[in-house]
Protein backbone atom coordinates (compact mmCIF):
# COMPACT_ATOMS: atom_id res chain seq x y z
CA UNK A 1 0.00 0.00 0.00
CA UNK A 2 2.60 2.52 -1.08
CA UNK A 3 1.26 4.13 -4.27
CA UNK A 4 -0.54 7.15 -2.87
CA UNK A 5 -0.22 9.05 -6.18
CA UNK A 6 -3.34 7.38 -7.60
CA UNK A 7 -5.41 7.71 -4.44
CA UNK A 8 -8.24 10.29 -4.40
CA UNK A 9 -7.56 13.21 -2.09
CA UNK A 10 -10.51 12.26 0.11
CA UNK A 11 -8.90 8.89 0.90
CA UNK A 12 -5.47 10.17 1.86
CA UNK A 13 -6.64 10.55 5.47
CA UNK A 14 -9.41 8.22 6.48
CA UNK A 15 -11.01 7.04 9.71
CA UNK A 16 -11.54 3.34 10.41
CA UNK A 17 -14.09 1.77 12.74
CA UNK A 18 -14.93 -1.74 13.88
CA UNK A 19 -16.86 -3.44 16.68
CA UNK A 20 -16.70 -6.93 18.15
CA UNK A 21 -19.92 -7.80 19.94
CA UNK A 22 -21.99 -10.33 21.85
CA UNK A 23 -23.91 -11.32 18.70
CA UNK A 24 -25.42 -10.16 15.43
CA UNK A 25 -28.71 -8.55 16.48
CA UNK A 26 -28.16 -4.80 16.20
CA UNK A 27 -31.05 -4.04 18.55
CA UNK A 28 -30.20 -6.33 21.46
CA UNK A 29 -26.54 -7.30 21.27
CA UNK A 30 -23.78 -5.31 22.92
CA UNK A 31 -20.30 -3.97 22.24
CA UNK A 32 -17.42 -6.02 23.65
CA UNK A 33 -14.43 -4.39 21.93
CA UNK A 34 -14.08 -1.46 19.55
CA UNK A 35 -11.47 0.40 17.55
CA UNK A 36 -11.42 3.83 15.93
CA UNK A 37 -8.31 4.93 14.08
CA UNK A 38 -6.97 7.09 11.26
CA UNK A 39 -4.92 5.91 8.27
CA UNK A 40 -2.70 7.99 6.03
CA UNK A 41 -2.35 7.71 2.25
CA UNK A 42 -0.05 4.70 2.59
CA UNK A 43 -2.46 2.86 4.84
CA UNK A 44 -0.37 3.48 7.95
CA UNK A 45 -2.25 4.05 11.17
CA UNK A 46 -1.43 7.53 12.47
CA UNK A 47 -3.97 7.73 15.30
CA UNK A 48 -5.89 5.07 17.18
CA UNK A 49 -7.97 4.21 20.19
CA UNK A 50 -9.28 0.82 21.30
CA UNK A 51 -11.80 -0.15 23.97
CA UNK A 52 -12.83 -3.20 25.97
CA UNK A 53 -16.31 -2.96 27.46
CA UNK A 54 -18.13 -4.94 30.09
CA UNK A 55 -21.39 -5.28 28.13
CA UNK A 56 -23.46 -5.99 31.22
CA UNK A 57 -24.69 -9.31 29.83
CA UNK A 58 -22.92 -12.65 29.37
CA UNK A 59 -20.81 -13.04 26.24
CA UNK A 60 -22.14 -16.14 24.44
CA UNK A 61 -19.61 -18.90 23.92
CA UNK A 62 -20.05 -18.66 20.16
CA UNK A 63 -19.18 -14.97 20.13
CA UNK A 64 -16.24 -15.47 22.49
CA UNK A 65 -14.90 -18.21 20.21
CA UNK A 66 -14.80 -15.70 17.35
CA UNK A 67 -13.23 -12.67 19.03
CA UNK A 68 -11.62 -14.26 22.09
CA UNK A 69 -13.29 -12.20 24.83
CA UNK A 70 -15.13 -14.27 27.43
CA UNK A 71 -17.62 -13.08 30.01
CA UNK A 72 -15.07 -13.57 32.78
CA UNK A 73 -12.42 -11.58 30.94
CA UNK A 74 -14.57 -8.57 30.07
CA UNK A 75 -15.96 -8.42 33.60
CA UNK A 76 -12.42 -8.31 34.90
CA UNK A 77 -10.82 -5.83 32.47
CA UNK A 78 -13.71 -4.15 30.66
CA UNK A 79 -14.84 -0.63 31.39
CA UNK A 80 -18.50 0.31 31.98
CA UNK A 81 -20.43 -0.03 28.74
CA UNK A 82 -21.99 3.43 28.96
CA UNK A 83 -18.55 5.07 29.18
CA UNK A 84 -17.21 3.08 26.23
CA UNK A 85 -20.25 3.76 24.05
CA UNK A 86 -20.08 7.49 24.77
CA UNK A 87 -16.37 7.62 23.89
CA UNK A 88 -16.81 5.67 20.65
CA UNK A 89 -19.63 7.96 19.55
CA UNK A 90 -17.59 11.03 20.50
CA UNK A 91 -14.55 9.80 18.54
CA UNK A 92 -16.56 9.08 15.41
CA UNK A 93 -18.48 12.34 15.65
CA UNK A 94 -15.18 14.26 15.88
CA UNK A 95 -13.79 12.62 12.74
CA UNK A 96 -16.96 13.19 10.73
CA UNK A 97 -17.17 16.79 11.91
CA UNK A 98 -13.70 17.33 10.43
CA UNK A 99 -14.88 15.88 7.12
CA UNK A 100 -12.79 12.73 7.56
CA UNK A 101 -14.55 9.75 5.93
CA UNK A 102 -15.00 6.75 8.22
CA UNK A 103 -14.51 3.28 6.79
CA UNK A 104 -16.42 0.36 8.28
CA UNK A 105 -16.79 -3.04 6.65
CA UNK A 106 -20.51 -3.88 6.58
CA UNK A 107 -21.07 -0.42 8.04
CA UNK A 108 -24.79 -0.84 8.57
CA UNK A 109 -24.07 -3.46 11.22
CA UNK A 110 -21.55 -1.45 13.25
CA UNK A 111 -23.34 1.89 13.00
CA UNK A 112 -26.76 0.37 13.71
CA UNK A 113 -25.56 -1.53 16.77
CA UNK A 114 -23.80 1.60 18.03
CA UNK A 115 -27.03 3.54 17.48
CA UNK A 116 -28.98 1.18 19.75
CA UNK A 117 -26.21 1.13 22.33
CA UNK A 118 -26.41 4.92 22.48
CA UNK A 119 -30.17 4.78 23.00
CA UNK A 120 -29.76 2.11 25.67
CA UNK A 121 -27.44 4.33 27.69
CA UNK A 122 -29.15 7.67 27.10
CA UNK A 123 -26.38 8.92 24.81
CA UNK A 124 -27.09 11.06 21.75
CA UNK A 125 -26.68 8.81 18.68
CA UNK A 126 -24.69 9.92 15.68
CA UNK A 127 -26.83 12.16 13.52
CA UNK A 128 -26.96 10.60 10.04
CA UNK A 129 -23.25 9.64 10.02
CA UNK A 130 -21.62 10.85 6.81
CA UNK A 131 -19.42 10.40 4.90
CA UNK A 132 -19.15 6.67 5.58
CA UNK A 133 -17.25 4.28 3.30
CA UNK A 134 -18.27 0.61 3.25
CA UNK A 135 -15.86 -1.59 1.26
CA UNK A 136 -18.38 -4.45 1.31
CA UNK A 137 -21.07 -2.39 -0.43
CA UNK A 138 -18.56 -0.88 -2.85
CA UNK A 139 -16.95 -4.20 -3.76
CA UNK A 140 -20.34 -5.77 -4.51
CA UNK A 141 -21.23 -2.78 -6.70
CA UNK A 142 -18.03 -2.47 -8.72
CA UNK A 143 -17.28 -6.21 -9.09
CA UNK A 144 -20.81 -7.56 -8.96
CA UNK A 145 -20.29 -10.89 -10.71
CA UNK A 146 -17.17 -12.09 -8.91
CA UNK A 147 -17.87 -15.48 -7.38
CA UNK A 148 -17.14 -16.43 -3.82
CA UNK A 149 -17.66 -15.08 -0.34
CA UNK A 150 -17.37 -11.39 0.51
CA UNK A 151 -16.13 -11.65 4.09
CA UNK A 152 -13.44 -9.18 5.08
CA UNK A 153 -10.84 -11.96 5.13
CA UNK A 154 -11.67 -13.05 1.59
CA UNK A 155 -11.97 -9.54 0.16
CA UNK A 156 -8.76 -8.39 1.85
CA UNK A 157 -6.89 -11.30 0.26
CA UNK A 158 -8.45 -10.51 -3.12
CA UNK A 159 -7.09 -6.95 -2.96
CA UNK A 160 -3.71 -8.06 -1.54
CA UNK A 161 -4.35 -6.47 1.85
CA UNK A 162 -2.80 -8.19 4.84
CA UNK A 163 -5.21 -9.09 7.63
CA UNK A 164 -3.47 -10.45 10.70
CA UNK A 165 -5.78 -11.36 13.57
CA UNK A 166 -9.20 -11.40 11.88
CA UNK A 167 -12.10 -10.62 14.25
CA UNK A 168 -9.86 -8.42 16.36
CA UNK A 169 -11.33 -4.92 16.18
CA UNK A 170 -8.15 -3.01 15.36
CA UNK A 171 -6.96 -5.54 12.76
CA UNK A 172 -10.35 -5.59 11.04
CA UNK A 173 -10.68 -1.81 11.09
CA UNK A 174 -7.23 -1.23 9.58
CA UNK A 175 -7.72 -3.91 6.93
CA UNK A 176 -11.08 -2.41 5.96
CA UNK A 177 -9.47 0.99 5.51
CA UNK A 178 -6.75 -0.45 3.32
CA UNK A 179 -9.30 -2.37 1.25
CA UNK A 180 -11.18 0.91 0.70
CA UNK A 181 -7.97 2.50 -0.55
CA UNK A 182 -7.27 -0.51 -2.79
CA UNK A 183 -10.76 -0.25 -4.29
CA UNK A 184 -10.20 3.44 -5.02
CA UNK A 185 -6.95 2.65 -6.81
CA UNK A 186 -8.48 -0.10 -8.93
CA UNK A 187 -11.91 1.31 -9.80
CA UNK A 188 -13.31 4.64 -10.91
CA UNK A 189 -15.14 5.77 -7.79
CA UNK A 190 -17.09 9.04 -7.38
CA UNK A 191 -14.94 12.18 -7.07
CA UNK A 192 -15.85 12.91 -3.46
CA UNK A 193 -16.57 10.99 -0.28
CA UNK A 194 -19.95 12.72 -0.05
CA UNK A 195 -21.00 11.53 -3.50
CA UNK A 196 -19.70 8.03 -2.74
CA UNK A 197 -21.75 8.01 0.46
CA UNK A 198 -24.89 8.86 -1.53
CA UNK A 199 -24.14 6.18 -4.13
CA UNK A 200 -23.71 3.57 -1.42
CA UNK A 201 -27.22 4.26 -0.10
CA UNK A 202 -28.62 3.17 -3.46
CA UNK A 203 -26.18 0.30 -3.92
CA UNK A 204 -26.99 -1.13 -0.50
CA UNK A 205 -30.72 -0.96 -1.21
CA UNK A 206 -30.31 -2.72 -4.56
CA UNK A 207 -28.07 -5.39 -3.05
CA UNK A 208 -30.61 -6.07 -0.30
CA UNK A 209 -33.40 -6.42 -2.87
CA UNK A 210 -31.30 -8.89 -4.85
CA UNK A 211 -30.46 -10.87 -1.73
CA UNK A 212 -34.13 -10.92 -0.74
CA UNK A 213 -35.08 -12.42 -4.10
CA UNK A 214 -32.34 -15.04 -3.79
CA UNK A 215 -33.28 -16.05 -0.25
CA UNK A 216 -36.93 -16.38 -1.26
CA UNK A 217 -35.95 -18.51 -4.26
CA UNK A 218 -34.05 -21.00 -2.08
CA UNK A 219 -36.67 -21.01 0.66
CA UNK A 220 -34.49 -19.36 3.28
CA UNK A 221 -37.09 -16.64 3.95
CA UNK A 222 -40.82 -16.39 3.24
CA UNK A 223 -42.09 -14.50 0.21
CA UNK A 224 -43.44 -11.65 2.33
CA UNK A 225 -40.12 -11.07 4.12
CA UNK A 226 -37.48 -8.58 3.03
CA UNK A 227 -33.83 -7.86 3.81
CA UNK A 228 -33.42 -4.35 5.18
CA UNK A 229 -31.20 -2.40 2.79
CA UNK A 230 -31.16 0.85 4.75
CA UNK A 231 -27.59 2.15 4.97
CA UNK A 232 -25.53 3.10 6.96
CA UNK A 233 -28.01 2.81 9.87
CA UNK A 234 -30.59 0.09 9.39
CA UNK A 235 -33.28 -2.01 11.04
CA UNK A 236 -35.45 0.90 12.01
CA UNK A 237 -32.51 2.70 13.63
CA UNK A 238 -32.37 5.70 11.35
CA UNK A 239 -30.69 8.71 12.88
CA UNK A 240 -32.78 11.82 13.38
Amino acid sequence: MTDETTLPDWLTRVGVFDLETTGVDVRTDRIVTAHVGVLDAKGRQIAARSWIADPGIPVPDGAAAIHGFTTEHVRRVGRPSADVVAEIARSLRALLAQGVPVVAYNASYDFSLLFHECLRHGIEPLQNPSPVIDPLVIDKAVDRYRRGKRTLEVVAEHYSVTLDGAHEASADAIAAGRVAQALARRFDLPPSATELHTRQIGWARTQAESLTEYFISIGRIDAEETIDGTWPVRDGAESA
